[in-house]
């Protein structure tokens, strides 16, 4: 069989060619290679998400196998669950022996130190159901009915504060679908339901959590570092995003359905003057002090190694050395093995070396590297705020951890259908991310802010210290 091999267009033969068919060529050469490094995008050379590529495609893990077993190997530290004091215990049952084991001769006493074993399991659920008797009582001087009252904090619906926060978290926490909700209460709490329940709970939910949510909201703009990231959402037949603000002690969800920098305006305000850890897309260029994520940069570094230019290919391994040196120096720093004043001398050789290569690529004429190495070294600045700040990390992986949970939310829901539940998908998010943050039982939290808005009293805080 003969096999064709696609002909090389070298600088020879392009030489041979007018001008004009010369230019044309070159043109198609550029998108040709445009396209094959579009093609060649994987989650390692791009912002592509890890979501996109199948594990099976992942390549091999270049860390050899220690062809250890898997599991626990010997000696190493034991984990098994403790057990609890005897009078804790639902029910103690003393297992006695009646006979020798070897002569079976008859056995009597007991043991003061017996082997302890115990069996954990849960009790058969009954809900708890209370029933408030409304008597009507006739006046007998103006004959006027008049009917008892429901007590104060007593909802007019049929569920109760621990029941509502139980659905809300099912739904946002856990990722259930309103049907397996219902499914759930009726099969394993005997709880009677339907989805169209499981809506109703749902917006209490909501109502309960909401005045915690605009109270986060609203301290959004006294933060000094934020991490934020947004992620393409779906609510009903229009593309939204959801975005994500990474403050301190809590974090914060907002689903709207534009990605411009209106939203930033609309929850920071234009004149937030605070450090915004986030990616290079242009809605963060205005608001506050950009740190430029790091991580970002290194997979553009390696789609620039990856690409078929050797020119492109160069640079990308010449950036790529100096970006490794300096994770390298912010892990160590990170954990304590350097002092930071040592770790800012240790970046200023390695700042120096790559101003100067993005400096070579932007007037490198080469169409692949000006354009990015000119935004880059414009705005040089952003990529080293991590330097002079204190506190800000030279990456954004906190908002992006943060956006996980919710993005496999949305993969397993297909997005929300309207305005109401894309309400409740942000502030459930935002209540079970804070308190995750804060070591708070979300359960517990949630349960305290419907109790209160069935009561009319003030919600819970999520902000420390109030």
């Amino acid at each position: 069989m003969v096999m064709s091999q696609e002909p090389l267009i070298t600088e020879e033969l392009l030489a041979r060619q007018s001008p004009e068919a010369q230019a044309i060529i070159r043109i198609l050469l550029a998108k040709i290679a445009e396209l094959e490094s579009r093609l060649n995008k994987t989650p390692r050379n791009s912002s592509l998400p890890p979501s996109v590529e199948h594990p099976h495609a992942k390549p091999t893990p270049q860390q050899q196998k220690s062809g250890k077993k898997q599991g626990g190997q010997p000696g190493h530290t034991k984990f098994e669950r403790a057990l609890i004091p005897t009078e804790q215990c639902a029910e103690v049952v003393a297992v006695v022996p009646k006979a020798c084991r070897r002569c079976g001769e008859r056995l009597a006493g007991s043991d003061p130190q017996p082997l302890r074993h115990q069996v954990w399991e849960i009790p058969e659920i009954t809900p708890l159901v209370t029933e408030y008797q409304r008597h009507r009582l006739t006046c007998p001087g103006c004959s006027t009915s008049t009917c008892g009252e429901l007590p104060a904090g007593v909802p007019e619906s049929q569920a109760g504060p621990r029941l509502v926060a139980l659905v809300g978290l099912l739904m946002g926490c856990f990722k259930q679908s309103k049907r397996r909700v219902a499914l759930f209460l009726e099969q394993i709490l005997n709880q009677p339901c339907s989805s169209g329940w499981v809506v109703k709970l749902q917006n209490q939910a909501t109502a309960a959590a909401t005045p915690a949510y605009e109270e986060l909201a609203s301290n959004l703009p006294t933060q000094s570092v934020l991490g934020i990231d947004e992620s393409p959402h779906k609510e009903a037949r229009l593309k939204s995003w959801l975005w994500t603000f990474v403050a301190n002690t809590y974090t914060l969800f907002a689903l709207r359905t534009t990605r411009a920098a209106t939203v930033l305006d609309e929850l920071l305000t234009k004149n937030y003057k605070g450090v915004v850890n986030c990616d290079r897309a242009k809605m963060y260029w205005k608001i506050g002090r950009p740190q430029w994520c790091w991580a970002h940069l290194k997979r553009d570094f390696q789609a620039l190694i990856d690409h078929p230019d050797p020119q492109v290919k160069r640079l990308g391994r010449d950036l790529m050395r100096p970006t490794k040196e300096l994770f390298r120096h912010w892990a160590r720093c990170r954990d304590g093995t350097v002092t930071r004043a040592k770790t800012l001398q240790l970046m200023q050789p390695i700042r120096k070396t790559i101003d100067s290569l993005l400096l070579r690529g932007a007037f490198s004429e080469n169409p692949r590297l000006v354009g990015m190495c000119n935004e880059l070294s414009n705005h040089r600045d952003w990529l080293w705020t991590f330097l002079d700040v204190k506190g800000v990390e030279p990456t954004n992986n906190v908002s992006e951890r943060a956006l996980r949970p919710a993005v496999i939310w949305r993969k397993l829901s297909f997005g929300t259908q309207s305005a109401r539940g894309s309400r409740f998908v942000e502030t459930i998010l935002t209540v079970v991310e804070t308190c995750r943050r804060q070591s708070r039982n979300s359960f517990q939290f949630l349960t305290e802010a419907v109790t209160a808005h069935f009561e009319g009293k003030p919600a819970p805080s999520l902000l420390t210290g109030v």
